[in-house]
C-alpha cells in the first residue's frame, strides 16, 4: 500500500544567519519543537529561529527527497528559493551544470 502521509519540507533561518533544512509530517508541531529546543542539536544552539520557507507534499517520502535535494544546494540557491526568485534559481542551476559539463571535457 502506498504511503499517503502528507509532509512538509521547511527552511529555518537561525540567529547566526545560517539555514537549517528539515522535513516533517506536522509543521506546526515541529516548529514548536525547534522553538522550545526539544531536540538538542543544530537549531537548539542557534535560537531564535524563523521559518523562512515551507513546501507541502501529499507524501512524506516526496518531502524527504526534496529535503535531501535542498540540503545539497548552495546558500545562494537556497535564498533564491526562499525569495521565490525562480529566474535566479534557474540561473544558479544552469551555471552549476555548465561548470560540471566543462570540467568533464
Amino acid at each position: 500500500m502506498k504511503n499517503t502521509t502528507p509532509g512538509w519540507v521547511y527552511i529555518l533561518k537561525c540567529a547566526d544567519k545560517s539555514y537549517y533544512v528539515g522535513c516533517t509530517t506536522n509543521l506546526i508541531n515541529r516548529m514548536n519543537e525547534h522553538i522550545r529546543g526539544t531536540f538538542k542539536g543544530y537549531t537548539s544552539k542557534r535560537l531564535p529561529i524563523d521559518l523562512v520557507y515551507s513546501e507541502s507534499f501529499t507524501n512524506i517520502k516526496d518531502a524527504m527527497e526534496r529535503e535531501t535535494q535542498i540540503k545539497g544546494w548552495t546558500r545562494k540557491k537556497k535564498e533564491a528559493l526562499i525569495y521565490n526568485n525562480l529566474n535566479r534559481l534557474h540561473l544558479l542551476a544552469k551555471c552549476k551544470n555548465e561548470t560540471i559539463s566543462v570540467k568533464k571535457f
